[in-house]
C-alpha cells in the first residue's frame, strides 16, 4: 500500500532524529555536569573557580534552556563580589541556545504525535512488515551517521565542533575569552565528552532496535518451522 510505504520512509528519515536528540536531553541535566566535573582528569578552572561553585553555576547554565524562564534568571545572578556571573556577550549566546533547544525538543515532541499515529495506522491496517524495515534502516542509518560524527570526531574534534556551532549559531557569536563564566564552566573536554556519550547513547538504542527486531524474527523464524513439523 501506497501510505505504508509513505510512512516507512519517514519512520526511517525521523529515527534518527528522534534517537540522536533523546540522548542530548538525557545530557540536558545538571547530572551530566557533575559527573564531568567529579571525573579525576576533568581540568580545574585556571581562575580558580571551586567543583563545588561549578556546579552551582551550571545548574543556572543547563536549567535555562529548558525551563520557561527568561534571559533575568540568568543575567540576574552574581558572584559573591557583585559582579556578573554572566557578562553581555554570553547571555546573547545563551538566548540563542536556548532558541535551538526548544526548537529541537518541540518538534521532538511532535514527532512523537506522528510516530504514535503511524504506528496505530500499522497495527490497524496490518503493516508490521513496513514498520520493521522502517525501524531497521532508521536504525542503520542511525549507525551510519553516528559512525561519521565519531569519525570527525576522531580526526578533528575542534573542527567538528566549529561547524556544530557554525550550522546553528551566526559567525562570532559563539566565541569567548578563557575568562569568560562559559569557557570556565564548560572548558573544550566537556562538550567533547558530550560528544562522545550522546554518541554511544545514540548507537546503544539504534543497537537494540536491531537486536529486537533479530530476537523477534528468530522466535516467529522458530514458530513457523513448529507450525511446519506439525508441533
Amino acid at each position: 500500500m501506497k501510505v505504508n510505504r509513505v510512512l516507512q520512509i519517514l519512520l526511517m528519515l525521523i529515527l534518527p532524529f528522534m534517537l540522536l536528540m533523546g540522548s542530548i536531553r538525557v545530557l540536558l541535566t545538571p547530572g551530566f555536569a557533575s559527573f564531568e566535573y567529579n571525573r579525576s582528569w576533568f581540568p580545574k578552572d585556571p581562575y580558580g573557580m571551586s567543583k563545588v561553585e561549578r556546579l552551582h553555576w551550571s545548574k543556572y547554565a543547563i536549567g535555562y534552556l529548558s525551563n520557561e524562564e527568561d534571559i533575568s534568571y540568568l543575567s540576574d545572578l552574581r558572584f559573591d563580589d557583585g559582579t556578573e556571573v554572566f557578562n553581555a556577550r554570553e547571555l546573547d549566546h545563551m538566548l540563542d541556545v536556548k532558541k535551538v533547544v526548544k526548537t529541537s525538543l518541540t518538534v521532538w515532541y511532535a514527532l512523537f504525535g506522528f510516530i504514535f499515529g503511524a504506528l496505530v495506522w500499522f497495527f490497524v491496517m496490518g503493516g508490521s512488515k513496513s514498520l520493521k524495515r522502517a525501524l531497521v534502516s532508521g536504525s542503520w542509518l542511525t549507525i551510519g551517521l553516528i559512525v561519521a560524527i565519531l569519525a570527525f570526531l576522531a580526526i578533528s574534534f575542534n573542527h567538528l565542533f566549529d561547524w556544530f556551532h557554525k550550522l546553528f549559531f551566526k559567525d562570532g557569536t559563539w566565541l569567548f575569552y578563557q575568562d569568560d563564566t562559559l569557557i570556565r564552566l564548560f572548558p573544550l573536554p566537556f562538550w567533547r565528552d558530550a560528544f562522545i556519550i550522546v554518541s554511544v547513547l545514540t548507537l546503544l538504542m539504534a543497537g537494540l532496535i536491531l537486536i529486537i527486531n533479530l530476537f523477534i524474527n528468530k522466535k516467529q523464524k522458530k514458530k513457523a518451522e513448529m507450525k511446519e513439523t506439525g508441533l
